[in-house]
């Protein structure tokens, strides 16, 4: 066929009229053989009408026709590869027994791979969809077609969908159901309603960021750290190397700091765990209204049939041989490992993420030493720069790894069911990367500085090198730091260039592949590459598991530790807007297209969703309350400040220590305030070195301790009361949905009425004619003297 043609002509039989429904491939290899040896291979060619069932030969000697043999000297055959044979033969004539239609390519070359189409005959077609019960519409509804939907949904998803410059436009989601199926198309409208909501959430987060940078200027402390004049001589932040400090020297992360850290961001918070509900709310309804429209309404569990995976397909053919089938004890050394596997793997992060410690660490304290001023004044900087991009390129590598781990232990397992080892897969998975992705940024939030000590008593690594301990402006800042480079990083880095990049490396090396092997095949009919050639070249098919894992790590970045990165909305939805043009284009030109299978949801993705909007609300309650300064900034408002403003914030948060007590070997060696300095001060909630207990927690920690657990309950009692009644106020079900249900309700209660009262009606008719025929054939017999028989006699009382 000419590949010039109509590409709906190009994609049939070779009569033309049959359409080629599927197309299966595999690698042939002819048998070696010499003619009249045991090991002869007669190739059959199984056809429909585009190569003849058997090339006639004449015999020499009786003059007998006879099947002509291909005899191609090669390497010998692999006992395997004659398996392979059996099965794809007996797999074939499964095929056909089920009705379906097969043309098979001519095997032409000494090794290479073969292609065979399927076509379904209607027959089957409309078998299978009363066995599944797929509905039909009633009526036949015309829409009027604009001139471009004439054309194939290929062209047209390229054009309308598959292009960077329709970012603007609403996706066809229904059109990509009809290409792909149900469950893709849920994946894209789900996308899509996600994108959405995030357009208002970046809005808010961009507000409460220029609020931030609008009060900088009015906020008290920070213009009491940047304050020379306060002249607070802050510790050593190492010892020996590192010199005393003033405070104001800090101004820059103190004003950065406030961007992030006020009083808007208690509000972000709070929006942004009724959004997490308003946008899990507004998807059921979504996936409901797609549910009608798809006629996946009435769809049931047991209607949609999984396909067993490669594992479960062997564990069939053992226990249908007569082997027992597996028990629990069976599958208990496959659990253990799972557990023991993914307990190891979590040690495996864990250990990255105290590497990463040790290096800032050991950074710190070198260039601490270094005689260059300008090195010493830019060490905070440098340092958390250079460790958050080592932790993502770590959490990069192990993404990789714990993907491939992943599905190993899921095989382990045996589920009998492809929808169960989906589920099991992306469970393992997404405990794995969410535990990698997550850990540095938990780290920072909640455990860096929390054990550093203080001055006099720091906790040493390897009796060496101090804990690190938050910047003067709390860690807030570092960890939006973390939060913004590692959420960047892995969109643009993993989930663009590399979506991009290795789809194209693996072609470019299976072209290369391609081409090495070319001259070393025996060509024996050379012919123009078909559709089907050109898109068994493409990438296959993986599954969605990798497109939703990225975007549920994302959904995490938004979610979890909003309070410290209102801006995460906005860069979310620009990879969005990318990332769907992305996906799209992706799906239509570099991957070999999917199987259509129907979904009624999401599946696990949904309950995983749900509990990461729940988590975050126990994640923002304790950023807020314990990694920011908003409650001990209230603390000293309402209970200590004497004017009942923040004037003296930063006073009252620093605590005094008496550098006589410094530990031998810990002073500063090279000090130009030594001299003059007799209290250092370093921020904690401590005695003074005059007091009865010196170096102990005064009670303003316990005061600022109670605050914040008391804040931490009100804030997720706050939340979750707003997001139940958000969950209640919103509908599951649109309206309009609502009334069309009930309306085919009453539909189909008039329909079955009107059936029955048809039936009713026809029965009357039925006995009419009967009682009739019963007093005519009387009357006449009357007439003619006779008398009815008893049994016509009976029939006639039982009709009346």
């Amino acid at each position: 066929m000419d590949m010039d043609q109509d590409p709906r002509k190009r994609l049939c039989f070779a009569d033309g009229r049959r359409k080629v429904d599927y197309v299966l491939v595999y690698h042939y290899r002819k048998r070696s053989s010499v003619r009249g040896s045991p090991s002869q291979h007669r190739l059959s060619i199984i056809s429909n009408g585009s190569y003849p069932l058997g090339v006639e030969e004449k015999d020499p000697e009786g003059g007998k026709d006879e099947p002509a043999e291909v005899v191609v000297d090669v390497e010998p055959l692999d006992p395997a590869d004659g398996e392979k044979i059996m099965i794809r033969e007996e797999f074939e004539g499964n095929l056909k027994d089920a009705g379906l239609e097969i043309e098979c390519d001519k095997e032409n070359k000494a090794h290479g791979h073969a292609f065979i189409r399927l076509h379904a005959p209607w027959q089957v077609l409309s078998r299978e969809a009363e066995f599944l019960k797929i509905k039909v519409p009633t009526k036949k509804v015309r829409h009027s077609r604009a001139p471009s939907e004439s054309q194939d949904k290929p062209e047209l998803l390229h054009d309308e969908w598959a292009r960077y410059g329709a970012f603007y436009k609403y996706q066809p989601v229904d059109l990509i159901r009809k290409y792909f199926g149900e469950k893709i198309g849920l994946y894209f409208a789900w996308l899509g309603v996600y994108t959405q909501l995030l357009i208002p959430a970046s809005v808010v987060g961009i507000i409460v960021f220029f609020y931030g940078w609008a009060t900088v200027e009015t906020n008290i402390p920070s213009q009491e750290m940047c304050d020379e004049d306060q002249n607070f001589t802050m510790c050593p932040l190492c010892d020996r190397a590192c010199d005393y400090w003033h405070l104001s020297t800090a101004c820059g992360t103190a004003r950065a700091s406030h961007l992030f850290d006020n009083p808007a961001t208690v509000f972000f918070a709070i929006f942004m765990s009724v959004w997490a509900a308003m946008f899990l709310e507004h998807w059921k309804r979504r996936q409901i209204s797609l549910n009608y429209s798809w006629d996946l309404t009435g769809m049931e569990e047991e209607e949609v049939r999984s396909h067993m995976n490669t594992v479960t397909l062997c564990y069939s053919l053992i226990t249908s041989s007569g082997h027992e089938k597996l028990t629990w004890r069976d599958r208990l050394p496959g659990y253990l490992i799972n557990i023991s596997s993914i307990l190891f793997m979590f040690g495996v992060t864990c250990s990255a993420v105290f590497s990463v410690i040790i290096y800032r660490i050991t950074i710190s304290a070198l260039m601490a030493m270094s005689p260059d001023p300008e090195v010493k004044s830019n060490v905070r900087v440098t340092v958390t720069a250079t460790a958050v991009i080592i932790n993502l390129v770590v959490i990069l590598i192990l993404d990789e790894i714990y993907g491939m781990v992943a599905a190993w232990l899921t095989e382990l397992e045996i589920p009998k069911t492809e929808t169960n080892f989906e589920e099991r897969l992306i469970l393992k998975a997404f405990l794995l990367k969410f535990m990698n992705a997550y850990a540095p940024i938990f780290y920072v939030a909640f455990f860096k500085g929390r054990f550093a000590g203080h001055p006099g008593d720091y906790v040493y690594v390897f009796n060496d090198y101090r804990m690190e301990e938050c910047a003067p402006g709390g860690c807030l800042i570092e960890l939006c730091i973390q939060l913004s480079i590692i959420m960047l990083g892995k969109q643009l880095i993993q989930n663009n260039i590399f979506e991009i990049g290795i789809p194209k490396l693996k072609k470019l090396c299976r072209t290369l592949k391609d081409k090495e092997r070319a001259p070393k095949e025996i060509v024996e009919q050379p012919g123009r590459r078909q559709q089907w050639h050109l898109d068994y070249d493409l990438e296959p098919f993986d599954g969605l598991t990798p497109e939703y894992m990225e975007m549920i790590i994302q959904f995490g970045f938004v979610s979890l530790f909003v309070a410290s990165f209102p801006l995460a909305p906005l860069f979310a939805l620009l990879n969005n807007v990318i990332e769907i043009r992305l996906d799209a284009k992706k799906f239509v030109t570099e991957l070999r297209r999917p199987d259509a299978i129907r979904a009624k949801d999401i599946g696990i993705w949904y309950n995983i969703l749900s509990g990461l909007g729940k988590f975050s609300v126990i994640i923002n309650a304790f950023v807020i309350s314990f990694t920011s300064d908003f409650i001990p900034r209230l603390v000293y408002q309402y209970m200590y400040s004497e004017t009942g403003t923040m004037h003296g914030f930063i006073n009252h948060t620093l605590s005094y220590f008496n550098v006589s007590n410094f530990k031998p070997g810990t002073v500063p060696s090279i000090s130009s305030l030594g001299k003059d300095v007799t209290f250092c001060r370093y921020k904690d909630y401590r005695e003074p070195p005059w007091s009865t207990e010196p170096y102990q927690f005064s009670k303003q920690y316990w005061s600022v301790l109670a605050a914040r657990l008391g804040f931490v309950i009100l804030f997720q009692n706050l939340v979750i009361t707003m997001s139940m009644l958000v969950a209640w106020v919103i509908p599951d079900v649109p309206k309009n949905i609502s009334e069309q249900l009930k309306k085919e309700k009453t539909l189909l209660v008039d329909v079955f009425l009107n059936e029955e009262k048809e039936k009713l009606q026809l029965i009357q008719s039925l006995v009419k004619i009967h009682i009739n025929n019963c007093i005519s054939h009387r009357l006449k017999s009357i007439r003619c003297g006779q008398k009815l028989s008893s049994s016509s006699l009976k029939d006639c009382r039982h009709a009346t």
